[in-house]
């Protein structure tokens, strides 16, 4: 083997040492597990030593990443990995939040709902396909819808909090209106910009004014 192509390797140290200021969990049981579950497949140097690729590691930031930002299953990320370009994987893993594109089953799968549920959602809006597949906002939905089930709360129930949502979003829609009609260089982004701060504000503000009403009512 020649110099470059030994150095083109990496230990787990050395893997270890690239993630681990992103992923301050990770720990080299963690890589052996994840390779034993199929989800990495490292080489091996002659007395057994594990080497890793640029690949390898790339891949590894991409299921530690749908692991803890999208809490996605290890057998759902496998299915991802196997269907996923392999070239993808670094662009997918560097927004702050990873998108996801789940197939029906998946979101079953990765939400802990049934069809029933999953249909009636639909049915109410609640969740909607994109291009095909559902979003990362899909699996928040379902996750949430089946946390308030135990309460008693049906997804025809939750056309209420709807409601509200496309009313705060027409809000914030009509604010940036006027940037998105702009033509000069980085309008788009100023906009992008604003609405992400309105729309966090107005959040904050319905949290408020909902925790102020529940005050109220059971008189604290």
């Amino acid at each position: 083997m020649s110099s470059s192509a030994a150095r083109a390797y990496m230990t787990i140290g050395d893997v270890l040492a690239r993630l681990q200021g992103e992923f301050p969990d990770i720990t080299p049981s963690k890589i052996r597990f994840l390779e034993s579950e199929g989800l990495i497949e490292p080489d091996r140097t002659p007395a057994g030593y594990r080497k890793f690729t640029h690949a390898d590691v790339e891949r590894l930031r991409f299921i530690l990443a749908a692991q803890r930002d999208s809490y996605l299953p290890l057998r759902v990320i496998k299915e991802q990995l196997e269907s996923r370009p392999p070239r993808t994987l670094v662009a997918a893993d560097s927004q702050p939040s990873a998108e996801v594109a789940l197939t029906r089953r998946q979101l079953l799968d990765a939400a802990g709902i049934t069809e029933a549920l999953l249909e009636e959602l639909e049915a109410y809006g609640l969740i909607r396909r994109a291009g095909g597949h559902f979003g990362s906002e899909a699996l928040l939905v379902a996750r949430t819808a089946a946390r308030l089930a135990p309460f008693g709360l049906e997804a025809r129930h939750l056309r209420v909090i709807k409601a509200a949502a496309e009313r705060e979003l027409d809000l914030v829609e009509q604010m940036i209106a006027p940037l998105l009609k702009r033509r000069a260089p980085g309008a788009h982004e100023e906009a992008g910009r604003t609405a992400d701060e309105l729309s966090a504000l107005v959040l904050e503000l319905h949290t408020a004014l909902v925790t102020a009403g529940l005050r109220d009512s059971l008189g604290r």
